[in-house]
């Protein structure tokens, strides 16, 4: 499984579920009693169920870093444990959640397996289809470099990052039926005025830390002299960036897909 820092994390999940919460109207959280968000990671979707249910939750993941982020941020009781060998009994929860998990899993419908044994009731994952992701900017090499950079690493990665799709079908392959499906699109801006955030990232761009970021997905499909090329575009790229937002004429939208999939326990 692919491991993420907690600020990665929380650039990333930045926003999410602010806006509109329509798309999880399927995981009827106003009538959970107790709801695992396993992969919680720092604890972003943790802290939206948690909002949206009068139940308890509680945040499950394997790596205890980002387990005492996600415990410090939110307040919610989180526990250790591997998203294939939950550290709970059976029937332990009456919704097993995730979000951005499965796509970082080699075998998800292990996962989802394991969601059904310790569900009750209701089993739901919230994946990106980064394969579907759409970035508008001033400047004008951006985009076209954004998908460079995301075919490669596409082509590179050893677990399916667009899986969004794909997961209705696992779901049932795992035994789960009345599988339902809906989307919801992450926007993220960038706009004067510009938060450090913004800055940092652009920075990064420009020294190229934020491609050395998936360097060996990257070098997966890639030859060395194309990742070179493609690493001197980026921080060419970058550096644009820069003297946009010098002149407060930078912006940057960029929307990402994510499907949310519902399956229910089968009855007895």
């Amino acid at each position: 499984m692919r491991e993420f820092s907690a600020e990665y994390l929380r650039r990333t999940r930045e926003g999410m579920w602010e806006r509109d919460r329509s798309a999880l109207a399927a995981l009827d959280l106003d009538s959970r009693r107790r709801v695992l968000d396993v992969g919680c990671g720092t604890g972003e979707f943790a802290a939206v169920l948690a909002a949206e249910t009068p139940g308890e939750v509680i945040g499950v993941d394997a790596d205890p870093r980002l387990l005492r982020v996600a415990r410090e941020e939110t307040g919610l009781p989180v526990v250790a444990g591997d998203a294939t060998a939950l550290p709970v009994r059976d029937d332990a929860a009456d919704l097993v959640a995730c979000q951005a998990l499965l796509v970082n899993l080699p075998e998800p419908v292990a996962a989802i397996r394991e969601f059904a044994r310790a569900s009750s009731d209701l089993v739901a994952a919230v994946e990106p289809d980064n394969a579907d992701v759409g970035v508008q900017s001033t400047v004008d090499r951006e985009a076209p470099l954004e998908r460079r950079v995301r075919a490669a690493f596409l082509d590179g990665v050893e677990t399916d990052p667009a899986l969004g799709e794909s997961v209705p079908r696992l779901f049932r392959e795992a035994g789960l039926v009345d599988v339902r499906t809906s989307r919801y699109h992450h926007r993220k801006v960038v706009e004067p005025p510009y938060d450090e955030d913004d800055l940092r990232d652009a920075s990064r761009k420009a020294s190229g830390a934020g491609l050395a970021d998936h360097e060996r997905e990257l070098r997966r499909a890639l030859s060395a002299e194309e990742y070179d090329d493609l690493r001197r575009a980026w921080r060419a790229m970058g550096r644009s960036v820069i003297e946009q937002m010098a002149e407060e004429e930078y912006r940057r939208a960029e929307v990402v897909p994510f499907d949310v999939t519902v399956g229910r326990l089968p009855a007895d």
